[in-house]
């Protein structure tokens, strides 16, 4: 395998080196461009987007990280709001995020509520009620939620459904979402 990796890099820098080797003579027949001593700086509204972007990856158990991560989002929602910054926040819940956006405490299921969760359920599901309030978008993947059998009047007012949100986070990206996971 090592050879073959070598042998194609060896390969590609020849087809390099001979490419650039033709491109000479016309590079050569050329005139010359005066080039501007000092550089024109490019105003920064001209390479930056007018809305701020992110979508956050919640697929974990533990409501201590959740709770790390919503002080997060609150963190980009005030800096945000205070340069009076357009922006769209999304949080996608897929596997075992979905304890987080749902009351019932889906025993029988590797999602199961816990001793911690139970604690921190209230506190959470406020924070992120508060977090929809202020323009965060909550979005549930819908095959995690057949996969565990949820009824969906079951989730949290307010959260959206996706069909799949490993997807749905693909989607975004490609739209210019800032990808952010919490450790």
């Amino acid at each position: 395998m090592k050879q073959i990796v070598s042998s194609n890099l060896t390969g590609v820098a020849v087809a390099l080196v001979i490419g650039l080797a033709a491109m000479l003579p016309a590079c050569a027949t050329q005139k010359a461009v005066a080039v501007p001593e000092k550089a024109v700086a490019v105003p920064e509204t001209a390479v930056t987007e007018t809305v701020k972007r992110a979508v956050w990856h919640v697929d974990y158990l533990d409501p201590i990280r959740l709770g790390r991560m919503l002080t997060s989002v609150y963190n980009m929602l005030t800096t945000y709001e205070e340069e009076l910054a357009d922006h769209d926040i999304r949080i996608v819940f897929l596997g075992a995020g979905i304890r987080f956006v749902t009351s019932d405490p889906l025993t029988k299921t590797p999602f199961a509520e816990d001793r911690v969760l139970k604690k921190e359920r209230k506190v959470l599901t406020e924070r992120l009620q508060s977090a929809m309030n202020q323009g965060v978008k909550l979005e549930l993947c819908r095959i995690t939620l057949d996969a565990v059998g949820l009824d969906e009047d079951k989730v949290l007012k307010g959260v959206g459904m996706v069909q799949s949100g490993v997807v749905r986070i693909v989607e975004l990206q490609r739209k210019g979402y800032g990808y952010l996971k919490a450790d």
